[in-house]
This record gives C-alpha cells, structure tokens and sequence, in this order.
C-alpha cells in the first residue's frame, strides 16, 4: 500500500527516486515548477528534453501524459515530466488532471521508482482551484495502483499544505 505525506516546502530540495515536474508542453523549462527544476536539476536535464522534442515529441507533450529524464543534479534519479491541463473560467477537465498523476505513477513504476514527489500539479499559472486539484491528486493517488511505496506531495505554500491536508484528513 501506498503511503502518501505532505511537505510544505521546495520539491527541488526533496531526496527522493523520481521528482514529477509541472511541465509545459514543450518540455524546454519554463516558469514555477518547471522553472525550477531546470535551474536546480541543470543542463542535463534540458538536453535529454530535447532530445525527446527531436523524437519522440515533436509537436511537444500532450496534456495528461509523463515521460522521464534523468534528475541532473537534483537529489533524485529522475525526472517525470507532466503536463497538466489549463483551468479557465468555463473550468477544466478534471480526468486530463487526474491523468497527469496516474500517467505518473505508471511511469514511476516502469523506472522502478518507490518514493516519488509531486508538486500541486496545474494550481500555479494555470490556475486550477487548490481545494479540487488536492481532491483530484489525493483521490487519483488512493486509486491507482502502483507499486510506488510513498507519494509525498510538496507544496510550496500554505494554502496549497492546507488544501492536501484536508483531502488526506
């Protein structure tokens, strides 16, 4: 069975095998998450992301769907890339989120990962509410099955601690 524990801090601080990263599409860095673990992970990581862009994903990641690279210098052996969908005014599909995870841990376990560490995917830029992004993470994770050992959800602030916390309670 899964464990699953909260942090509230830097997931790029975080020992653990995999590290999902909130990716845009193009899988060539950008802000938040994204952001930070191209700076901390370093040049490593942005080059097997391109690498993938030149094969695998041309047109970029679709929403909803994980690939893997190394961790570079980040405490961690890899890096799942994730892209988690946009939430608007009219809402979001919640099944494209609740896939950023599943997708996820399906390749957490292809790498044989048993610790993995997830941010609030899509709660930052692209606005997902944090009280049903935390129901949709911690719903999703319960689940599906894995043979992860512990998910442990790092969220950055406290509004983001307090959602999760309340979803686990």
């Amino acid at each position: 069975m899964t464990t699953i524990t909260l942090v509230q801090g830097d997931i790029t601080r975080e020992s653990v095998d995999a590290i999902v990263n909130a990716a845009n599409s193009s899988l060539l860095g950008g802000g938040g998450v994204d952001g930070a673990v191209h700076r901390r992970g370093g040049p490593a990581i942005l080059a097997e992301c391109r690498r993938l862009r030149a094969s695998h994903y041309g047109k970029g990641l679709p929403t909803g769907r994980a690939v893997a690279t190394t961790a570079g210098d980040l405490d961690a052996r890899w890096v799942i890339h994730t892209v988690g969908p946009v939430y608007q005014e009219s809402g979001g599909d919640p099944a494209l989120l609740a896939s950023c995870y599943r997708e996820s841990l399906r390749v957490a376990d292809e790498l044989g990962a048993r610790t993995v560490a997830f941010p609030a995917i899509s709660t930052g830029v692209y606005r997902w509410p944090m009280d049903d992004a935390a129901r949709i993470a911690v719903e999703t994770v319960r689940h599906t099955p894995t043979a992860v050992e512990e998910v442990r959800f790092v969220l950055f602030d406290d509004r983001a601690y307090e959602a999760f916390s309340r979803r686990l309670g």
